[in-house]
């Protein structure tokens, strides 16, 4: 199912940033697709596995940065049934180097996708509409076209935080693609609830509390508004790194037995300090940084039943689990399993790198022995 070979793959792979307020004053900010390129194969080089990296130019123009990984230890077997694919999507301001604690692990019996969505990361940065449901459907349909580009016929469709809502939405717009959805901390779940009920006849007032939202993310919040939601992250000019240190010390800890340095905490400003592109289509989508316009609790009912799903959640991350209980509810009878991970917060796939690769691997294999029982029947 994988695509020919393709040349050399690292060439000619500089965007051209459109031209814009942030591009005026290129000096200001101490950051480029090149820096960014260079940082992100600083993070790559610790795959051990055979890797490989290069864009999918989709049937718009537009390209994917995308990672292609498989066991270098496997020999392929005629007899042998292909194992389907695992496809990883990132969540807001990410890109494929945060998967890094997951790449090889999760290759070793399948290849592994992992791709900067469209606006993010090193893939292309177009203009996005202002209004939440076509900036969804041009997230959903870069997907599809970067599935209908790469050649799968099938895949186990896993996304974090944004990604969870968008491989929702495209499951429910392309079933026939997606073996097993798996939602990591999924971003947009829930409705926005009211600040305050009132209960009938005045008899009190009931708060609705919602789920701790860490300082960084309040921070943001407050500008969200008036504001692309990391545009103080370029307005900040040559103290953005520092910025992002500050503010997101956690991405550091994470990953520190890896890089002793800024590494992790450079990807993420050099991913976000671009062009705004993908924040654009985010922000659009979005009456906060909390709260989805277009709720996607609201439309769970629409995956087939078929579709197995499983949503993972960090026992300690702000995005409030019970999105996840109310989903099974929803879907009924339909085989739907909400777990929580121990000791993890929002990025699960970081903080408990272990036991996600352990749920992940026993989806994967569950896909497999379902397909092995579907061909013998």
């Amino acid at each position: 199912m994988d695509p020919a070979p393709a040349p050399a793959p690292m060439q000619n792979d500089c965007e051209t940033e459109s031209s814009s307020l942030w591009s005026w004053l290129p000096s200001w900010r101490p950051t480029s697709m090149s820096l960014l390129k260079t940082t992100e194969s600083k993070i790559l080089a610790c795959i051990k596995n055979d890797l490989w990296a290069r864009f999918v130019t989709l049937a718009n123009q537009d390209r994917i940065w995308t990672l292609s990984l498989t066991n270098k230890g496997t020999t392929k077997s005629t007899e042998q049934a292909p194992k389907t694919p695992l496809v990883m999507v990132h969540g807001f301001g990410g890109g494929v180097g945060l998967w890094i604690r997951n790449l090889d692990a999760l290759s070793r019996s399948r290849t592994v996708y992992a791709f900067d969505l469209l606006g993010f990361g090193r893939s292309s940065r177009p203009k996005f509409p202002s209004d939440a449901a076509k900036a969804e459907e041009q997230f959903v349909d870069s997907i599809e076209q970067w599935r209908q580009a790469v050649g799968l016929e099938k895949m186990i469709l896993l996304g974090h935080s944004l990604g969870g809502y968008l491989a929702t939405s495209y499951a429910i717009q392309h079933p026939s693609r997606v073996s097993h959805l798996i939602l990591v901390d999924p971003w947009g779940f829930p409705e926005r609830p009211k600040l305050e009920t009132q209960q009938n006849e005045g008899q009190g007032t009931e708060m609705v509390k919602r789920p701790s939202i860490p300082r960084w993310a309040k921070a943001i919040a407050l500008i969200v508004s008036l504001f692309n939601p990391l545009a103080v992250i370029r307005a900040a000019g040559p103290w953005g790194p520092g910025l992002v240190n500050r503010f997101r010390p956690d991405f550091k800890r994470k990953f520190e037995d890896l890089f002793d340095d800024d590494t992790m905490t450079q990807y993420i400003y050099h991913c976000n300090a671009q062009t705004p592109s993908g924040e654009v289509g985010f922000r659009a989508m979005s009456e906060t940084l909390g709260w989805a316009k277009r709720p996607m609790l609201q439309r769970v009912h629409m995956l087939p039943p078929s579709m197995p799903v499983t949503m993972l959640y960090g026992a300690r991350s702000w995005v409030d689990s019970s999105s996840g209980d109310r989903a099974a509810e929803i879907r009924g009878k339909a085989h739907t399993k909400v777990l929580l991970i121990n000791d993890a917060s929002h990025h699960v796939y970081a903080d408990q790198p272990e036991d996600f690769n352990k749920v992940v691997e026993i989806i994967c294999k569950s896909v497999d022995l379902h397909v092995c029982e579907s061909e013998q029947d």
